[in-house]
């Protein structure tokens, strides 16, 4: 087997015994909390779409593949641009994999103070992800967080530190 893919395994296997603790929850959410309706930076609502959802992940999963429990369509939703309708460059940030039992699109950074949603863009391919931005509390150019299914539509390394730029719509 590949020597990255034995890599990839091992630090998703490792961030999956990590998934109780509270900094990858968040203080006082859950892990795996639904998506919800969130105030949007123009004053209306942005609701992150349905199709953004998963659920969690089984307990026994050990490989990327069973961590991811998106669907296929869910994917190609995901990786499908969004209306041009006021979408707002946030920055560049470091990206690094979230908490692979915390399902769906999301990316925790500090380019964001409340949840929104958003876009993940790669420079390098131009490819990017549908996300739920949510903040991390940390300083802008502390990195991000992304999850395992958003990191996967982008084809990154799930080792790798890539460099992202966000947007926010």
């Amino acid at each position: 087997m590949n020597p990255n893919v034995w890599t990839a395994l091992a630090a998703v296997a490792l961030l999956a015994g990590c998934s109780e603790l509270s900094q990858f929850g968040g203080p006082g959410k859950p892990l795996g909390a639904p998506m919800q309706t969130v105030a949007g930076g123009n004053g209306g609502a942005s609701v992150t779409p349905a199709a953004m959802q998963a659920p969690p992940p089984p307990k026994a999963a050990v490989t990327p593949e069973q961590f991811d429990t998106t669907t296929e369509a869910q994917r190609a939703a995901a990786a499908t641009a969004p209306a041009a309708t006021g979408e707002r460059r946030l920055g560049t940030t470091i990206a690094s994999l979230g908490d692979p039992a915390d399902p769906g699109f999301w990316a925790e950074t500090g380019l964001v103070t409340e949840r929104v949603s958003g876009r993940l863009q790669n420079p390098i391919t131009g490819e990017s992800v549908q996300v739920e931005l949510r903040p991390s509390g940390a300083a802008p150019g502390a990195g991000t967080r992304v999850s395992l299914p958003a990191m996967r539509v982008l084809e990154l390394p799930l080792t790798g530190l890539p460099e992202l730029i966000v947007y926010r719509n």
